[in-house]
């Protein structure tokens, strides 16, 4: 099971949302390389960054902070990223710097094309993300609900050729409420795709939890407010997901 800390990028610094609202943010740090370094040190074996800014403005705002992350830890762990992500080039441009997994959430939703190229383009390269509420993907920052279900989206990406799909619950997401189990393992068992769980975790018990449906598909859980506020101990998670896959 990986657990996979998230670095939230906005105007350069690291912060954490609630509920994907822009307006109530907590500053986390103002040296993103820096605290790409230290979960690393505590032993994640690959980090998820998302370029706040670039998710509401639809282009990357958040490349420099981005980019000497990938300088600090690029050759140690594996580096996935979302947020604004709406052409090749800007793919590329990304892959080239050292990222290993480029997320592709509202521009997949919107224009399933694009996402159909990058997957062309870019084997083994890319995730989609599927952000929702009550079954329901939501996009543009979670701003929007569509009438989309999230398991006919997610089996028509996958066979276009992605590698895993990020699930959030985007009720639970910052609220340390807990994750949806219920809801991302029936997505895993309708796909053939690794899922990756996001969206509430806020404690040990989540963790074994997660661990326990690990056969049913679920690949990794993002691990964002829990491990910011000291909810969740990220050392000790990691030793019992050890634990637990032993």
């Amino acid at each position: 099971m990986l657990l996979i800390p998230a670095i939230d990028l906005k105007d350069g610094q690291c912060v954490r949302l609630k509920q994907g609202d822009m307006e109530q943010s907590t500053v986390f740090s103002d040296d993103p390389a820096a605290m790409a370094r230290h979960w690393v040190d505590l032993g994640a074996q690959r980090l998820h960054l998302v370029d706040l800014n670039g998710a509401f403005a639809g282009k990357p705002k958040n490349e420099a902070a981005i980019r000497s992350i990938l300088r600090e830890v690029g050759d140690e762990v594996d580096v996935q990223l979302g947020g604004g992500i709406r052409d090749l080039d800007t793919i590329e441009r990304y892959l080239d710097a050292g990222l290993r997994y480029v997320i592709i959430g509202t521009a997949a939703v919107k224009n399933p094309g694009f996402l159909q190229d990058a997957c062309t383009a870019f084997g083994g390269h890319i995730i989609v993300g599927l952000d929702a509420k009550d079954g329901k993907v939501a996009t543009d920052g979670w701003s929007k609900l569509t009438g989309h279900e999230v398991v006919d989206l997610a089996r028509k990406f996958e066979d276009y050729g992605v590698e895993a799909v990020i699930y959030t619950d985007i009720g639970r997401d910052g609220m340390l409420t807990g994750i949806n189990i219920d809801a991302t393992v029936r997505l895993a068992q309708a796909l053939s795709i690794p899922v990756i769980a996001s969206g509430g975790l806020s404690n040990l018990e989540d963790v074994r939890r997660l661990c326990a449906v690990e056969s049913e598909g679920v690949e990794g859980v993002i691990c964002g407010r829990a491990i910011y506020s000291g909810e969740l101990d990220f050392a000790a998670a990691l030793r019992l997901a050890d634990e637990l896959s032993a």
